[in-house]
């Protein structure tokens, strides 16, 4: 893969990962996607090869007790303590909070590299969902040094754990599908990475 190919694979695949895990699945930027994985058209279209595709294809499609609305407001909002909560913060600091050292840390890095990216009102910048389609928006606009600092820095040292743990307590099958497809997905990025990830102790 050359590195025009590798940039427009990582920026789809990192865009569309991003809204999965960050919209609702029936609003208007997720529920287009969210067809695409039901109906199965995804494996086609998916820029790096995938283990077990048929399996993954097979979860996405699942019928499940509970909705995929409900499953995404389970894991991603609430009321109830998330099972996997999606923000850097909480793996990274002592205390597992939000807007935590590391999210200061990212928000400081952001202002050195004049990025400006909106998230909602008092949401924390280091949601796994937004920092995908953070990655995809570098790379659409030729900074590529600073979305592989982003990957290295911000999202790689905790973001295996987070799809672990994600995976086990789903408890929904697109939703584990989706994680396993994340998995696979960021392991390919880091294989191409011209620098390191940082190593940074997890506290959960």
């Amino acid at each position: 893969m050359n590195d025009v190919q590798h940039n427009n694979a990582l920026a789809f695949s990192a865009r569309v990962l991003g809204a999965l895990f960050y919209f609702a699945p029936n609003s208007t930027l997720a529920e287009p996607l969210v067809t695409a994985f039901t109906d199965g058209e995804w494996v086609t279209q998916w820029p790096y090869a995938v283990l077990h595709a048929d399996t993954l294809s097979a979860g996405f499609a699942a019928p499940a007790e509970e909705s995929l609305a409900e499953a995404w407001q389970r894991l991603f909002i609430g009321p109830d303590a998330l099972p996997s909560p999606p923000w850097g913060s909480v793996w990274l600091d002592r205390e597992n909070v939000l807007f935590g050292d590391s999210t200061l840390a990212l928000r400081q890095w952001m202002r050195e590299n004049q990025i400006a990216f909106d998230v909602q009102q008092n949401e924390p910048e280091d949601h796994f969902g937004t920092l995908l389609m953070l990655a995809a928006w570098l790379v659409e606009n030729g900074r590529e040094e600073a979305c592989d600092q982003l990957l290295a820095w911000h999202l790689l040292p905790w973001a295996p754990r987070f799809l672990a743990e994600f995976i086990e307590k789903a408890n929904h099958p697109f939703f584990i599908a989706l994680g396993q497809l994340a998995q696979q997905t960021l392991a390919q990025w880091q294989s191409a990475l011209l620098i390191p990830v940082a190593d940074k102790k997890l506290y959960r």
